[in-house]
């Protein structure tokens, strides 16, 4: 029965299904087919599957996305991180990088990062002598640390189909993100100093100052997030809900870019990709199930034991897997479909949960711009009038970078549960 449940998932995707029908419907043919559990058990364990607390914070969080996108957040951020390191070799580079993880840490979104940061940065980087190919690979690949930065919702995801706490997940995801973007900093540098790139002229304290105060209430939602959550004051869903009023108030009334018609409409955007979230997991927890239910997660850790008893060459495994399942499906996908497999291995070989989390995070942030079906890339063609193959290999040495990035990450443990 297992085969046979992969087997008609892959050929359903390979034939273009939506994630969300080829998981329910491999599913529900494999029950039919192969066990006499009656067919109603689909909607039940569908409704199960997103019968959590934690998936509350979900579109909580979606809506402070959209509503950060549209209300003039993105060129505050970017004023200030160009008055932090602007004046550096590589320093408009680098802006780029800390603008997208300032954006990312407010939004939690990684395709929004691409247009909010991309849509502003890519010309001056052009301007700037850093190449077309460069400055669309950085602005792609930058902007995939949203996924790692809380919030993310591939960590609540996670939470919620192993039960880890979502709050030590968005914790956790702190240090990664800073390593993640700090490993394209020291790249931006190298750049420049190779080809000889001009810096900007340094700001002045006042003008640092006056970027800063521009940006704080923007800069403010990832401190009430991690601090509140940190504190004990909220839990993430509540932290999400505060997030979301906090982002309509300084939209709205004090950085007044978004009207109230805007609001509507980027409430009715948000409502859409929360439902398009929450069929996922209903599908997979389906997918999830039949795997337990065969026993699928210990005959693969069974087989993994059998292959190697080295916990670092199966944390090799898990990332070679999940690379090549991200270079197909999005991060949210992925982890629906992989979680309830790795989880009991990192068990058995002694693996964090919180750590396996935050690698499989990882991976889907690199998955946004791997090809074939990186999402980056094809946000990208529409800030740009590049076409997909020349933002391909503009993305290649980043995603080599990224890998560097992500062997930290998996064989440092310390940088993921160092703040718990």
């Amino acid at each position: 029965m297992s085969l046979a449940l992969f087997a008609i998932l892959i050929v359903l995707l390979i034939g273009s299904t939506p994630v969300y029908v080829a998981l329910g419907l491999a599913s529900a043919i494999a029950i039919a087919f192969f066990t006499p559990i009656p067919l109603e058990i689909i909607s039940q364990r569908m409704f199960a599957g997103i019968d959590k607390f934690s998936l509350m914070a979900v579109p909580f969080f979606i809506l402070a996305a959209n509503v950060m996108k549209g209300g003039g957040l993105s060129i505050r951020i970017l004023n200030f991180a160009k008055a932090l390191v602007g004046h550096l070799r590589g320093g408009l580079a680098m802006t780029v990088v800390l603008a997208c993880m300032f954006f990312g840490a407010v939004s939690g979104s990684s395709p929004a990062t691409v247009i909010a940061i991309g849509s502003l940065m890519l010309p001056a980087l052009i301007e700037g002598g850093y190449g077309e190919k460069f400055s669309i690979g950085l602005i792609v690949s930058s902007a995939a640390v949203a996924v790692i930065i809380p919030p993310s919702i591939g960590m609540i995801v996670y939470g919620s189909v192993t039960g880890v706490s979502v709050g030590d997940l968005f914790i956790a995801g702190v240090i990664p993100g800073i390593v993640f973007g700090g490993v394209f900093i020291i790249y931006s540098y190298y750049y420049a100093r190779k080809n000889n790139i001009k810096t900007e002229k340094r700001s002045s304290a006042k003008e640092l100052l006056k970027a800063l105060k521009e940006a704080g209430w923007a800069l403010g939602i990832p401190v009430i997030i991690i601090g509140g959550i940190y504190g004990g004051i909220f839990t993430p869903t509540e932290a999400a809900a505060v997030t979301a009023v906090y982002a309509i108030f300084i939209a709205l009334f004090i950085y007044k870019n978004l009207t109230v018609k805007e609001l509507l409409n980027e409430t009715i955007e948000s409502v859409v990709g929360t439902a398009q979230v929450m069929i996922l997991i209903a599908a997979a927890s389906v997918f999830g199930w039949v795997l337990t239910s065969q026993q699928v997660p210990q005959t693969l850790a069974e087989s993994l034991i059998n292959l190697s008893n080295s916990k670092l060459v199966i944390l090799l495994i898990v990332n070679i897997i999940l690379l090549i399942v991200g270079m197909f499906v999005d991060p949210a996908s992925s982890t629906t479909i992989l979680a309830p497999l790795f989880f009991p291995l990192a068990l058995k070989f002694g693996i964090d949960p919180i750590h396996l989390g935050i690698i499989m995070v990882v991976n889907g942030a690199i998955g946004m711009f791997t090809p074939p079906f990186g999402l980056n890339l094809f946000v990208a063609t529409g800030i740009s009038d590049l076409s997909i193959s020349k933002i391909i290999s503009g993305v290649a040495p980043f995603i080599i970078l990224s890998l560097i990035a992500l062997l930290l990450i998996t064989y440092i443990p310390k940088l993921s549960l160092f703040l718990l």
